[in-house]
């Protein structure tokens, strides 16, 4: 081996190292949490903190069931997401069918205004949701929740990018001239074929709204009606949080995430980079 072709050789080792240190990284917390859930207070504070599994995990789980109604936060949570996750499918998919296949006046400026809600920063829709859902009597319910972002500006690009490049604009017509009506097209003909872009847009939207804490925050008034995220959050004081139940509950919400990115990491990546290239 020359002086020349060991650099060569040894940059996919070193990039490989370099992925794995990062990977490290950004698990340590995740592994501190799951540790810390079966630890005491005391324990939690030791110098130098524990980095493996105590005794003290029923007990943790106990006292937070005792402070929370934590399995009806934890049904609250799963409800809202689902709720989420299947009006943006529905609503996003049927804006970008009509975006990416169907001729309307307007259209483009239409689809320039829906890009540029994109723009604004999120936080700048707080008060305004606040004043229409208190306007609808929507305080402390949890349609507050999902029903504003039902038809969301990312998904409805999403859905758009994917459906002009996925679904044969001569398949669409064909349909058309067979006497099939647009709701019939969209639901036999285009839904089937967005499959894959469905899965990517469910998956975010689910993870966006099992973890979404201003939302409940601003509208949810009643401890036995707040969604995971705010439930967790109530349990910290300035003084004496119990710090062991806070790290279960933590774990526990976040285990169902964990899972369903391993098992779709695969499929929302596809489905981010797919119309990318034609």
């Amino acid at each position: 081996m020359n002086a020349a072709t060991l650099p060569r050789r040894l940059a996919p080792w070193a990039a490989h190292a370099l992925v794995g240190v990062g990977a490290l990284i950004m698990l340590a917390p995740f592994w501190l949490m799951f540790v810390f859930a079966t630890q005491s207070r005391s324990e939690i504070f030791d110098l130098p903190p524990p980095l493996w599994f105590g005794d003290d995990l029923l007990d943790n789980l106990k006292l937070l069931t005792e402070r929370l109604p934590f399995w009806r936060n934890l049904g609250w949570s799963l409800y809202v997401a689902l709720m989420s996750t299947g009006l943006t499918l529905l609503f996003c998919s049927m804006a970008g069918y009509a975006f990416a296949l169907m001729e309307f006046r307007f259209k483009k400026p239409l689809f320039a205004l829906v890009l540029a809600t994109m723009l604004l920063p999120s936080f700048m829709n707080i008060i305004p949701t606040f004043m229409i859902m208190d306007a609808l009597g929507w305080i402390d319910t949890h349609r507050a929740l999902y029903l504003p972002g039902a038809a969301s500006a990312f998904g409805i690009f999403l859905m758009r990018q994917y459906a002009s490049t996925a679904v044969p604009r001569e398949l669409v017509e064909a349909a058309r001239m067979d006497g099939c009506g647009e709701l019939g097209i969209y639901w036999h003909v285009v839904l089937p074929l967005l499959r894959p872009a469905l899965g990517t847009l469910g998956l975010i939207t689910f993870i966006a709204s099992w973890n979404n804490f201003i939302g409940p925050l601003v509208v949810m008034r009643t401890a036995g009606n707040y969604t995971l995220p705010l439930a967790l959050r109530s349990l910290q004081t300035t003084v004496n949080t119990e710090w062991g139940a806070l790290m279960v509950g933590s774990a526990i919400a976040t285990i169902p995430l964990l899972v369903l990115f391993v098992l779709s990491s695969r499929q929302l990546i596809a489905g981010l980079t797919a119309g990318a290239v034609k």
